[in-house]
């Protein structure tokens, strides 16, 4: 295995279009050794040239072994992740990864699912789909997407016959997906898996909210626009460092991650948005303000742990176990 102290060194197999402005990437250790297991809903971080570094989901059979395959929307505003991946990369080229990561896991002891996804987001959708499949789970899909020429998956799915039911934009005058409809006949116990556009995620959770939130979830790839209400005003506070007994002010407009790289603590991070959880930090006292896209509802109301790079006090003063 090739392996670097924190993470994989994987290698481009196979670079191929499938659909408009999506490109499926096959990714596999250059030595040819097994790769780790992963479960549906995991991704990768992946490290890009530049510093940049972009999380994509492994959209094959987790039973694969032998490679990991991610689908890359090329977007209109891209930063520099999806153009380079577009552009750039080419088979024989090697990438340094993360281990796969999920915080978008598949419950496997539901009775039925209905996936939601928009776009590129059926990217995690898939190996779910492949899950259920295989294990011969009830499942349903609600696929939106601009065209048919930009589904992702077009031709896997359509033999899944009344299981897929597709929304084309182009196809509807214009019309975006109604998720009311979409979601009007959710099951007894039937739980809700989606990811998509920020739009679509918002709508999902808006006509969901009768639905207990457990049975929502949701995987971010960039996160969405604050409303007015949840920016809110973002006063000061004092967090102490239980380990180092340092204590420091965050003003309103530094994060807790931007206070302690100022003072020359190195915590690992990467997205700096909330949707990768690897600075979550163990909170010991105080009342967390949560910001982040990653921890489930039961994560926030327990309060043990926060992710720093977005997540604030309610209280006076947070105490962390750094």
């Amino acid at each position: 295995m090739s392996n670097q102290k924190d993470g994989l060194v994987l290698q481009v197999s196979d670079v191929r279009a499938e659909a408009g402005g999506v490109l499926l990437l096959e990714l596999r250790d250059p030595q040819g050794a097994p790769l780790p297991a992963f479960e549906p809903g995991a991704h990768l971080e992946i490290r890009l040239p530049g510093g940049l570094v972009r999380h994509y989901s492994i959209s094959n059979d987790c039973r694969e072994r032998d490679r990991y395959v991610i689908g890359v929307g090329l977007s209109p505003a891209s930063r520099g992740g999806s153009a380079f991946v577009h552009r750039s990369l080419r088979c024989g080229d090697r990438l340094e990864t993360s281990a796969p990561r999920n915080h978008f896991r598949l419950d496997p002891g539901l009775d039925s699912y209905l996936f939601v996804a928009g776009g590129i987001g059926i990217t995690p959708i898939m190996s779910m789909v492949q899950w259920c499949v295989a294990h011969q789970r009830p499942w349903r899909l609600v696929y939106a997407a601009r065209s048919p020429q930009r589904a992702a998956f077009y031709d896997t799915l359509g033999p899944h016959g009344a299981a897929v039911r597709f929304h084309f934009d182009a196809l509807c005058g214009g019309a975006a997906l109604d998720v009311r409809e979409a979601l009007a006949d959710v099951r007894e116990g039937e739980h809700v898996y989606c990811c998509g556009p920020s739009a679509l995620m918002d709508a999902v959770r808006t006509q969901g909210a009768h639905l207990p939130p457990e049975r929502l979830h949701f995987e971010y790839f960039s996160a969405p626009a604050p409303s007015v209400e949840a920016a809110g005003p973002a006063g000061a506070f004092e967090v102490e460092l239980r380990r180092r007994g340092l204590r420091l002010q965050v003003p309103p407009d530094k994060s807790i991650l931007d206070v302690l790289e100022a003072h020359g603590i190195g915590v690992p991070c990467s997205c700096r948005e909330g949707l990768c959880r690897t600075c979550e930090t163990t909170v010991l006292e105080g009342e967390v303000d949560h910001h982040d896209y990653v921890l489930s509802q039961e994560e926030r109301d327990a309060g043990r742990s926060m992710v720093i790079c977005v997540s604030r006090a309610r209280s006076p003063r947070l105490v962390l176990d750094l």
